[in-house]
């Protein structure tokens, strides 16, 4: 009996006490969401899920990590109350969402989450792992600039060698895809200036005011047509929440000394930055030789013409911008910025040029020049963009733009011939030759404005539309006047028929449509753009006859993407560019000024056409990367620089004016629509990051380029292979070590073949203070090599012309930086803004007038 009270007494005890733990278990919740990168709006795998009690953010209550597609969905057994959850991954700032649990509400839907780059540096800690420096999608491959530690001291066209997809020569200039027809945009805008100048502008810039730089290697409908090898995006230095950070620097080296500063603030609503840069810039003597032969000597018995000449030159360059914007709220953004590029150079020249008879002793005459030269480039712009987001749908937004751009340029010069020989022959040679001193006053200008509206919107999980509108008006003007000397006076006279005064309008109006597809790992983004360009040509002095010209455009594109397991893509694409003459090329002024090398644009060129076709496999993991793309390209009315020797004993009048008279054995250069054009190429790169202290990188292409004239004769066809590489090491005291070098095959043009070229480098880097705040650099380019020489040839039915070049190569230089504040927030941009990119650029370098690209 007693037994039986016992068991009796402990079943309601453990009745009792499980009743009781059935209490306290935890109710189950379910809580889901995705996780997407704010740029690609693709899923962000393996991120690290933490989920706390609010309150207690020291404890987890639970740990997870999101799929393959950046989806997540789990389970909590815990009571109800108000939770917290974070998502981390390697290079993204954490995602910090709060969330409550009611008892009534079992599955929690947190939607679609967004990550974004984390700016935000670790206190007392010192981080040796390497970051990944690049980052492909479908249409683009980017290339982190801020944490290639060369950039805190070399120049933005020295980083261009290690970017996927970009070669930079030895004499600097820049390709994309292996074709120098590309556009630069700033902060995802396109800058004029960079477009028609990146040799001069990007040597001058230094690479640490930039984060990162993509490459845009198939333009899709929303961008404007032109641009064949791409685009450049260089995307400038940025923050994160709230506070203040400003970035003082300052460098010498044996050319010259610079200094700048960055600052950014953000208070509320409202972000604005400031960057401002000026470097002055005074480079050793340069040195040039050029030989001409004459297969037809005609009968003035003169066939070799040989000269040398010298330049020295000083200069400044100098880039500033502002940029603002302001969330008005959550749905509303108005974002501002005002840029301004350019800079300013003097030179003094001096040459000697003989002509030789056909035994190549006999001299049949000679002089000398003295030059004295000014120019000045500059590109001043401003922008502002409106952007409205949808309140039900936040990838659903419309975006109103504004942008207005001004490109003034100068190029002022005197020039004086002396001791002209045969002394007897002086006069007739003066005037055969126009061998008269003179001084030029010339000024080019591009103004231009543009009027944009886009729309983008999804449809359903898969889909997405976008579309949009645009309206240029592109004024471009020209006046070169030319005052001469006659007799070797010092009076010098305006002379209308040598000068010219010339006006270009263009107004262009054009319309997209893009679609994307995404479906789990696939991406497919067809679209199709219209352009409608109107010009109008107008001559005030000067010969011509004024001139409307109207064309229109349907230029399609499309791209496809697929992921290949977590860390690999594939790529490929078409798209078809076209490449409008700029007033650098349309430009019928008549210059003379070396009166043995004459050129003149032509007024009635047409647009070139381009079509390519690439495809590209990449894998970029933490440890290696690479990066291989095929690319085929072809067009038949490409825009080209012809050049012919002038045969006629009397010389060759142009123009009807007989002052635009050609010498007999002068070389007369102009641009036609007679290319034909066709270029395979294949870029690696590989990126291997050896240990946590080491990376070694190369960068390389090779090309077989075709190039034929059928109008002109011509035809010429060559590989050109080049490679860059290099190693980054940590030493002992956080010292860090950067070893690159390259080099190059000659390059092939339509009548000739360019140089090739080697180069290295060796950089030290140490950082100081807190947090780094005070960063040194050493550096130096090519230690052992004062002069670098470059040769290129030219050949034509009836010459041949060779030239040599020494430029000034050795650079040795010291960088100081030094950062205050601490600030972790970016200006915000509109998601869509104008892009010009429409037109093609000159050959004149700095000082050559640009015709409104980017």
């Amino acid at each position: 009996m007693k037994h039986r009270l016992l068991l009796l007494l402990l079943f309601m005890f453990a009745t009792f006490a499980a009743g009781w733990a059935q209490k306290d278990v935890a109710p189950s919740f379910t809580i889901k969401g995705v996780l997407l990168d704010s740029l690609t709006q693709e899923g962000e795998p393996y991120a690290t899920i933490r989920i706390t009690k609010k309150g207690v953010p020291d404890k987890a209550v639970k740990m997870a990590v999101t799929g393959a597609n950046g989806k997540f969905q789990e389970k909590l057994n815990v009571p109800a109350g108000d939770y917290a959850i974070s998502i981390s991954s390697i290079g993204k700032a954490p995602v910090v969402k709060d969330f409550t649990l009611k008892p009534s509400t079992k599955i929690i839907d947190l939607g679609t989450l967004y990550s974004s780059e984390a700016n935000n540096e670790l206190k007392g800690v010192e981080v040796v792992a390497q970051k990944p420096l690049v980052k492909v999608d479908v249409d683009k491959i980017e290339y982190n600039i801020e944490d290639d530690p060369d950039s805190k001291s070399n120049s933005i066209l020295e980083m261009l060698r290690k970017v996927p997809l970009v070669t930079v020569d030895g004499e600097d200039n820049v390709q994309v895809n292996g074709s120098s027809s590309f556009k630069i945009h700033v902060n995802g805008k396109p800058n004029n200036m960079m477009s028609n100048n990146p040799k001069e502008v990007l040597k001058s810039m230094p690479a640490n005011t930039i984060k990162y730089i993509e490459v845009i290697t198939s333009p899709g409908a929303k961008y404007d047509a032109e641009g064949v090898g791409g685009i450049l995006n260089i995307v400038t230095v940025g923050g994160g929440f709230e506070g203040y950070t400003a970035t003082f620097r300052g460098n010498v080296s044996n050319n010259g000394a610079g200094a700048g500063t960055y600052a950014m603030v953000k208070q509320g609503k409202m972000t604005i930055s400031v960057n401002y840069n000026y470097d002055y810039n005074n480079s050793p003597r340069s040195y040039s030789d050029n030989y001409r032969e004459n297969y037809e000597p005609g009968a003035r018995d003169e066939k070799f013409l040989e000269s040398q000449s010298s330049s020295k030159s000083k200069g400044n360059f100098q880039h500033g911008n502002l940029e603002a914007s302001y969330e008005i709220d959550t749905l509303r953004l108005l974002t501002a910025a005002f840029g301004m590029y350019g800079g300013s150079n003097e030179s003094d020249n001096n040459g000697n040029t003989v002509m030789y008879r056909t035994n190549h002793e006999d001299v049949a005459y000679r002089y000398r020049t003295d030059s004295r030269n000014k120019n000045s480039w500059y590109s001043i712009n401003g922008n502002i963009d409106y952007q409205r987001t949808s309140r039900k749908n936040k990838q659903r937004m419309l975006t109103l733009s504004y942008k207005i751009n001004t490109q003034p340029q100068t190029d002022n010069s005197k020039n004086v011939y002396l001791d002209i020989f045969p002394d007897e022959q002086k006069e007739e040679l003066a005037e055969r030759l126009r061998l008269e001193n003179y001084h030029s006053d010339g000024k080019t200008n591009t103004m231009e404005q543009t009027f944009q509206v886009d729309y983008t919107t999804p449809i359903g999980k898969l889909h997405t539309i976008e579309t949009g509108a645009k309206y240029i008006f592109r004024r471009n003007s020209s006046d070169n006047a030319l005052y001469e000397a006659a007799g070797g006076s010092d009076n010098y006279a305006y002379n209308e028929d040598r000068s010219s005064e010339y006006r270009h309008l263009n107004h262009i109006l054009s319309a997209y449509a893009g679609y994307t597809l995404k479906y789990k790992d696939f991406s497919f983004k067809p679209g199709i753009r219209y352009e409608q360009t109107i010009q109008r040509v107008k001559y005030i002095v000067g010969p011509g006859e004024d001139f409307h010209t109207n064309y229109s455009d349907w230029v399609p594109s499309v791209s496809l993407g697929m992921k290949i397991g977590k860390t690999q893509n594939l790529r490929a694409g078409y798209n078809m560019r076209i490449w409008r003459p700029g007033i650098w090329n349309l430009n019928p002024y008549f210059n003379n000024q070396d009166p043995m090398s004459i050129s003149q644009g032509n007024p009635d060129l047409k647009s070139e056409k381009s079509h390519a076709f690439d495809i590209a496999y990449s894998n970029f993991s933490a440890k290696f990367n690479i990066n291989v793309s095929l690319r085929h390209s072809f067009g038949n009315n490409g825009i080209e620089r012809v050049s012919r020797l002038i045969t006629n004993e009397n010389g060759e009048i142009f123009d009807d004016n007989p002052e635009h008279m050609a010498p007999n054995g002068a070389m007369y250069s102009t641009y036609d629509n007679i290319g034909k054009n066709r270029d395979t190429g294949l870029s690696l790169y590989l990126n291997w990051n050896a240990s946590p202290k080491t990376r070694i990188y190369v960068n390389g292409r090779g090309s077989y380029r075709d190039l034929k004239s059928e109008a002109q004769g011509l035809h010429n066809y060559g590989w050109n292979v080049s490679c860059h590489g290099g190693i980054q090491h940590t030493l002992p005291l956080k010292i860090r070590l950067s070893l690159n070098g390259g080099g190059s095959t000659p390059y092939i043009s339509l009548q000739g073949k360019g140089s090739g070229y080697q180069y290295y480098s060796i950089g030290l880097n140490r950082s100081f203070l807190k947090d780094d705040r005070l960063t040194l650099n050493l550096y130096c380019n090519n230690i052992f090599e004062k002069y670098r020489t470059y040769n290129s040839h030219t050949k034509g039915d009836n010459f041949i012309s060779k030239s040599s070049g020494k430029y000034p190569n050795r650079y040795v230089g010291f960088s100081i930086g030094y950062r205050i504040g601490e600030l972790k927030a970016s200006v915000k941009k509109a998601a869509r803004s104008i892009n010009n990119d429409d037109v093609k650029g000159g050959e004149g370098g700095g000082n050559a007038g640009g015709g409104g690209g980017q």
